[in-house]
């Protein structure tokens, strides 16, 4: 979550403080480090689950705030959207049984919450995108209301002096605008923490680099946004656009974003990661720092809190982030591994986490010095491979040469995470489950993002993305809900139809938004034959951005052949078409629409937007479709 008590209104006396306080702060860190305050000769490891709240209907309800006061744990807190809850876990020594201690706890934290929303009529879900989500949910109403997001927005926006851009190519495409962060908030992770000694840092963080695109294509679960199939692992993508900070020009010179994965190794110190983030990323939060100073509290001999440096990192997103953290006292570092989505299951989860953990033990021993072996360039290309592709991509090795990534990972790279967990003194048991989990997930070519596509391919052409994004959402609470990992569940849905009331409460649900439209200087003719080519009755007209100015029925264009005209006349669209049709919004009632329809006497609704945009249409037609469906599965005791 962060600091909830940053400043909503830092003047610049303030801010100029704020930057102090953070160069004292690392000044006290390389104090530390020079010092040996640094805790060393131990390694533990800590996780944070991140979760989505749906409603009955499988869609994302924002009672963020009454979860909480059910749970009454302090482990659960809040995320950025309402609809979103963060579990932070407790950390422990690597070594024994802390992966099955690990997963117990996440059983624990995450049954906890599904009881406290089962009390509020929601569920839990586990996954890194929720396929429900729609654009109208991203809402600042949605947002949790803490002074640190409303500054995180307002300053972003400030900052980047226009609305968030999003261009997203897979198997479809998106390409949408949004005035505010809450794009950040369709994203869910598991984020694994791995902490080391200072000496170790570099190497170990650049491990971390270079070990970061395997481990994620056999991670990926987040393939559809908005109902479209996208990457394997969309969140990265996303995820870079919905804090992105830079202007035009900021991009025009290549200018690095607040999301990467990086440029370069780190040659000797955590210094350079936190040194090279205060210069490029100006802060964009602040607080009053009423603390002693830092560099007194180290030449003491006490650990000081670091809060300055620990806010301005909190909003660079390294996706392998440098953390400073103090526990018993002690000063620590961490690898903050932030790549791996939640879900779909919890073993599952706990697989990833011991593939990554596996693989920075047996690594460092086999590649002290990863720099080496293997180039910048490559660790970061097989990152963007896995993260498009997943287990269907292919990454460059220490050796030189492309592995097609299952055979990577079956072949080198698991024989050397059983071996690091060996090393580190794991149980035997946990060894072979967990990694066994990951082994059989790969060999079936099976990640969550696979089970999501797979599934969305056995549905009918016709039907409706709400009504496939409910299923699929559906089907992974009960799958998660077996304890079974995902290789292991049967696809969602089966090829037909399975609608329910909660399909079709909204127009925006079941609206036609593959659309044939039309311009105003149209010509009439084009318009009678589009009608005929495609058999439809209603064609809407529209300017060149998208706003509707005009409705083209199959009625108007009889009447102008009762009057004597003829559609292949050389009249316009603009001559025939209704300037003033009744429209209605994506989150219109069903039950709302039909009784416009009923009362305006009209067979069509265009269907806009909050900007006064075309996004779909309903008609007669598509609610006899879905009255009869439903009539008939009334009528079957369904």
């Amino acid at each position: 979550m962060g600091d909830p008590d940053v400043s909503t209104s830092a003047d610049s006396d303030q801010q100029r403080d704020f930057v102090k306080a953070l160069l004292d702060d690392v000044r006290a860190l390389e104090r530390m480090l020079d010092t040996g305050m640094i805790e060393s000769g131990v390694r533990r490891i800590g996780a944070e689950q991140e979760m989505f709240l749906v409603d009955e209907a499988m869609r994302p309800t924002g009672i963020a705030d009454r979860v909480l006061s059910s749970a009454k744990d302090e482990r659960l807190t809040t995320e950025l959207g309402q609809f979103n809850i963060e579990a932070n876990l407790s950390p422990r020594l690597f070594g024994g049984a802390c992966l099955s201690e690990m997963e117990a706890e996440m059983r624990e934290v995450v049954d906890l919450t599904r009881r406290a929303a089962a009390e509020n009529d929601a569920h839990v879900v586990l996954c890194g995108i929720l396929p429900t989500l729609r654009h109208a949910d991203l809402s600042l109403e949605n947002m949790t209301k803490l002074p640190r997001y409303a500054e995180l927005n307002r300053v972003m926006k400030r900052m980047r002096g226009d609305d968030f851009h999003i261009v997203i190519k897979g198997t479809d495409e998106i390409d949408i605008s949004h005035d505010n962060v809450m794009l950040e908030a369709c994203n869910t992770s598991f984020q694994i923490h791995f902490q080391v000694s200072a000496a170790e840092f570099a190497p170990l963080y650049n491990l971390a680099q270079a070990i970061t695109g395997p481990v994620l294509a056999a991670s990926v679960n987040s393939p559809v946004l908005f109902g479209s199939r996208l990457w394997h692992e969309t969140r990265v993508a996303l995820f870079q656009h919905s804090v992105d900070t830079r202007t035009k020009s900021h991009k025009a010179r290549q200018t690095r974003a607040r999301v990467s994965f990086g440029e370069k190794w780190v040659d000797n110190s955590v210094l350079e990661i936190f040194r090279e983030d205060i210069s490029r990323f100006r802060s964009i939060l602040a607080k009053d720092v009423e603390i002693p100073d830092p560099l007194r509290l180290v030449d003491e001999g006490i650990a000081p809190d670091l809060d300055a440096l620990k806010l301005h990192n909190g909003t660079v997103y390294r996706w392998n982030r440098a953390c400073y953290g103090v526990g018993d006292g002690k000063p620590h570092l961490r690898i903050e591994h932030r790549l791996l989505p939640s879900g779909p299951s919890i073993v599952d989860e706990v697989a990833n986490a011991a593939f990554f953990f596996g693989l920075m033990s047996g690594m460092a021993s086999v590649y002290p010095d990863i720099r080496t072996a293997m180039s910048f360039d490559d660790a970061k290309a097989n990152f963007q491979t896995a993260a498009r592709h997943g287990l269907e991509g292919r990454l460059r090795w220490v050796d030189g040469r492309e592995h097609a990534a299952p055979e990577l990972i079956r072949r080198h790279l698991l024989p050397l995470a059983r071996q690091g967990l060996r090393d580190a003194g794991l149980h035997h048991g946990d060894i072979d489950r967990f990694l066994g989990v990951l082994d059989e997930r790969v060999a079936r070519k099976r990640t969550g993002a696979q089970w999501l596509l797979d599934s969305y391919a056995r549905f009918d052409e016709d039907v409706q993305p709400q009504q496939r994004a409910r299923t699929l959402t559906s089907a992974m609470i009960a799958g998660a809900e077996t304890g079974n990992p995902v290789h292991r569940w049967p696809l969602a849905g089966t090829p037909g139809r399975h609608e329910s009331r909660h399909d079709f409460l909204t127009v925006g649900q079941f609206m036609t938004t593959d659309l044939f439209t039309l311009h105003p200087e149209d010509l009439v003719d084009l318009a009678a034959s589009v009608m005929d080519w495609e058999h439809i009755r209603h064609v809407p007209v529209e300017d060149e951005d998208g706003h509707l100015v005009g409705l083209v029925s199959h009625r108007a264009l009889l009447r102008m052949i009762a009057h004597g005209g003829t559609p292949k006349g050389a009249k316009a669209v603009r001559d025939i078409m209704r300037k003033d049709p009744v429209t209605i919004t994506p989150e219109t009632p069903t039950l709302n629409a039909m009784q416009i329809m009923r009362e305006r006497r009209v067979g069509c609704l265009p269907v806009l937007n909050e900007d006064a945009r075309l996004v779909g249409i309903v008609t007669e037609r598509d609610l006899i479709g879905v009255s009869s469906r439903l009539l008939e599965k009334y009528l079957k005791g369904e």
